[in-house]
């Protein structure tokens, strides 16, 4: 068909395809007439014209999303900045689990860092709330290489502890907890033949403040080969109840649900278990002691005989 221009005024103003090919075709047929020739507008031209304006509007929308996250406000950007702190709740950590899972997504790489160094920080200074980020590693890293994680994080951070308090706070903590520190002494020494099984014991049970242990332990004379290992095995039951908590962090309402009655009564169980190597090798020992001390004292009856003699 042939089309000349002529203004429809009938046109509709609301963006739609109908519009977009009307227009399309009023602007082809007013070139034609200026230019003193006659556009021949073929039927088939106008699927091929409304085709492509939809690929422009759906590629417009893509753009404009692809390009939302980072035009972002500043306030928008202050209040992400305000989020990355240390959780104090569940309310701020499930905040926290979400927006490091969305820079997981490219950035994987650094919030493995950031999470490494924020670990290793509270773990080196004794500050409490390793439960969270335990929780946290769930969240992010899944159940198993969440746990491997935190149990090599917790490991390295509570021996940096360890090397900080024998190096600076010897002085400190005696002065701070004297009797405190009088009474683990007293526990260790009595327990010095199986010293392993019984710090063992004390990382299972579950009310044992664990960063008290970690600046106390220089003090109580505890070699640091049997402190890394009595962390390293001690805490891993702890540390997977928090991290299996973290991967299934949204349904989680309370820490009532975490460290249930139950879930307190197995980390018991666990520690008494522990005793058991302990006070066999403590027998044991003594039993040797009581032989030794009669063989002696036999030989020396002897020997008074013979002088005697």
């Amino acid at each position: 068909m042939t089309v000349y221009w002529k203004k429809v005024k009938g046109h509709s103003q609301t963006s739609s395809p109908d519009k977009d090919g009307n227009d399309e075709a009023d602007r082809l047929a007013k070139l034609g007439v200026e230019q003193g020739m006659a556009l021949e507008f073929r039927d088939e031209w106008l699927p091929l014209i409304l085709r492509s304006c939809r690929r422009v509007r759906a590629l417009c929308a893509v753009t404009t999303l692809n390009l939302k996250p980072h035009l972002k406000t500043a306030d928008e950007r202050e209040e992400e900045e305000q989020r990355l702190k240390f959780p104090s709740g569940l309310d701020e950590l499930r905040e926290l689990a979400n927006l490091l899972k969305f820079y997981k997504t490219e950035h994987t790489s650094y919030v493995f860092i950031l999470y490494c160094s924020a670990y290793l920080y509270k773990q080196s200074f004794a500050i409490p709330g390793s439960s969270f980020l335990n929780m946290l590693a769930g969240a992010l890293f899944g159940p198993w290489h969440g746990l491997l994680i935190a149990c090599t994080l917790t490991t390295v951070g509570s021996t940096s502890c360890y090397l900080l308090s024998c190096t600076f706070g010897k002085c400190h903590i005696v002065r701070l907890f004297p009797e405190k520190v009088a009474m683990l002494q007293r526990k260790v020494e009595q327990s010095r033949s199986s010293l392993f099984f019984f710090l063992l014991f004390l990382r299972f049970f579950p009310m044992t403040p664990n960063w008290f242990l970690n600046v106390t332990s220089p003090m109580l004379n505890i070699p640091i080969p049997l402190f890394f290992f009595s962390v390293l095995i001690g805490l891993i039951p702890y540390n997977f109840i928090c991290v299996r908590t973290g991967a299934i962090l949204s349904e989680i309402q309370s820490l009532d649900d975490i460290f249930s009655w139950g879930t307190l009564l197995q980390l018991l169980l666990i520690a008494c278990v522990t005793l058991i190597p302990g006070t066999l090798i403590r027998r044991h020992s003594q039993s040797h002691l009581k032989l030794d001390g009669l063989e002696s004292n036999r030989h020396q009856m002897v020997l008074n005989d013979r002088k005697t003699r």
